[in-house]
């Protein structure tokens, strides 16, 4: 993993050659569009080489001392020749843009998916840990930077090149050597001197892009958490601190301000002597009578027009480093590897019982913290299996196992025999249906959010999904019934009622087996009881393993397991574990009495 440590211009020269190659593919795609692209930056830059010499044998036929026969004939085609050089570097150079943006936008277009789906494809501890804004606008500036690359490289830099080796060498063989040598000493200077500022200011542009990742990410969790920050009253608290986050912003744009003053005034002093030097020698080979008034013109021109897309190409190089700074956070993402990958030889799980045992298993989110020693218990076909216990005893890390959200440590958890471990992570997904205690949804609406449980059903199957959920009636009360926009995350809609969008999906997806996360735990007595009768709806004949809190929800389970500190104290039926007078009773009482208490 590459980090800021590095020395700015070696890390910069890594990631560039790494950049370029990784996006020859993309490039590959539109071999043809690339090839004419280049034909017309040739024609391009022949036709603006051509200008000067026209202006030249103009400026010769305007002077009647030189070729009085031809004062008036030859400069007017010279002039209907100038006009088309001049047409002829505009249409190539705008063919040459409109064929080359499909490959640079196709580029974008492959880059951003990749990341897109690379991020999905990285495991749950990445994104717990993750900042949302800030992460975002990794993204977007990265995707942004690899069209800004292709588009210099091919508009700009490449060009330009072309450009100044042809004018030197026509300087050089046409010419004093000196004009040749005032060319490459100007340009060998300007690059140099590019180069080293650039690479010096580079720390800058990296900390003004974090500052601005941290207070984008400080107005993503502000603004997600508002209700919180009304309930305490701390807006001048979240705007004090998001001040603070522009005021490191604030000081490293003023930083970047000032390199960046340097540089543009060390370009222009070095420009503006190679254009004086230039002048003032074309001026005494004039004077000298060694080269004509037309000459004169055409070394000025094609001064100013080597000179001045060379300033253009220092703006070019810092904007292309900053491109590759903001590439770099986007790589660094393609190149994290995922940490839970399917086997090589991984095969799709076949479900047919839908028996699910857990064989000795440990676990732990790090190596001091461990979660679950030496765990077995089987779940038997079409049998319902509740998992309860105090806070903190596991029950919900059995989910994220059972999902492969996480690698277990020790032992094997198998359904119908096959190790989860050595099938694809998308049919063991595909056959699990869950009931999160926590339902998040998107931000469109309760149609949509319900038919993410099968994206290819039909509204027939949603509308019956609904009806199965307790669902319908609630949504026959809204103004834009199924059309309701949820809000971001489902904030319009309260626990209950997004539970029953989470039972909805599950409906609507029919897996062989059900999970339930604590599905009813925060939920009041009236929508708990709606919630249970729609689980017990859909898990008849199905294998389930329910987490729950209450233990009131689970007293019709085939078999309750009571966890503590990862092990299963106690298992058996309701009734059984009444009669063992153990945790399972204990907690029964302490319940009961808090239920009647409220």
């Amino acid at each position: 993993m590459r980090g800021l440590s590095l020395p700015p211009d070696a890390e910069s020269s890594q990631l560039s050659w790494k950049t370029l190659k990784a996006l020859w593919p993309y490039l590959l795609e539109y071999r043809f569009r690339i090839v004419i692209a280049m034909l017309c930056l040739i024609g391009a830059k022949l036709a603006t080489v051509g200008v000067p010499f026209i202006l030249k044998y103009i400026v010769d036929g305007l002077d009647a001392k030189a070729a009085p026969d031809l004062a008036v004939a030859l400069p007017l085609g010279l002039l209907l020749a100038y006009g088309a050089a001049r047409l002829a570097t505009t249409l190539f150079g705008e063919l040459r843009d409109t064929v080359f943006g499909r490959v640079t936008e196709r580029a974008m277009r492959r880059i951003g998916l990749k990341v897109f789906q690379h991020l999905h494809a990285l495991e749950l501890n990445f994104h717990l840990n993750r900042r949302t804004g800030g992460l975002s606008r990794d993204i977007e500036r990265g995707v942004t930077g690899v069209g800004f690359l292709l588009r210099i490289m091919v508009f700009n830099i490449v060009p330009t090149l072309l450009e100044l080796a042809m004018v030197t060498g026509i300087l050089l063989i046409n010419y004093n050597i000196g004009f040749a040598l005032i060319t490459v000493a100007a340009v060998a200077a300007y690059i140099v001197f590019s180069v080293l500022i650039t690479n010096w200011r580079l720390s800058f542009v990296r900390e003004a892009n974090a500052a601005d990742s941290t207070s984008n990410t400080r107005t993503v969790d502000s603004l997600m958490n508002y209700e919180t920050v009304k309930y305490f009253g701390n807006e001048a608290f979240e705007a004090s601190r998001y001040d603070e986050d522009l005021a490191h912003w604030e000081q490293a744009r003023r930083k970047n301000r000032l390199s960046l003053f340097l540089l543009n005034g060390g370009q222009a002093l070095i420009i503006a002597v190679a254009v004086t030097a230039m002048t003032i020698l074309a001026a005494s080979q004039v004077i000298k009578g060694n080269i004509t008034l037309g000459d004169f013109v055409l070394i000025n021109a094609f001064t100013m027009q080597l000179f001045i897309p060379l300033g253009f190409l220092g703006f070019v190089y810092r904007e292309l480093k900053t491109a590759m700074t903001n590439i770099e956070r986007m790589f660094e993402l393609l190149d994290k590897t995922p940490a839970i990958t399917d086997a090589p030889d991984a095969k799709p799980l076949q479900v047919t019982d839908g028996a699910i045992e857990f064989d000795h298993v440990s676990f732990g989110y790090s190596d001091r913290l461990p979660i679950l020693q030496d765990l077995s218990f089987r779940v038997r076909p079409h049998q319902k299996v509740a998992v309860v216990g105090s806070s903190g005893a596991g029950k919900s890390t059995l989910v994220k196992l059972l999902f492969r959200f996480y690698d277990i440590t020790g032992g094997s958890i198998r359904i119908d025999g096959q190790d989860i471990r050595s099938v694809t992570q998308e049919s063991l997904r595909k056959a699990i249906g869950i009931v999160p205690q926590d339902t998040v949804l998107f931000n469109t609406t309760l149609f949509e959010n319900v038919r993410y449980g099968r994206i290819d059903a039909t509204e027939a199957e949603v509308l019956e999904a609904i009806r199965m959920a307790h669902l319908d009636d609630f949504i026959r009360e809204l103004p834009d019934g199924l059309e309701t926009v949820v809000g971001e995350r489902g904030l319009k809609l309260s626990g209950g009622e997004k539970q029953r969008v989470a039972i909805a999906r599950t409906i609507l997806k029919r897996p062989p087996i059900l999970a339930f996360d604590e599905a009813t735990s925060s939920l009041d007595s009236h929508s708990e009881q709606i919630i249970l009768d729609a689980i017990r709806e859909i898990s008849q004949g199905q294998t389930s393993l329910v987490i729950a809190h209450r233990l009131s929800t689970v007293v019709d389970a085939d078999v309750i397991m009571v966890m503590s500190h990862g092990r299963i104290v106690e298992q058996g039926n309701h009734e059984a574990l009444l009669r063992q007078e153990g945790t399972y009773a204990n907690l029964w009482r302490i319940q009961q009495r808090e239920a009647a208490e409220n």
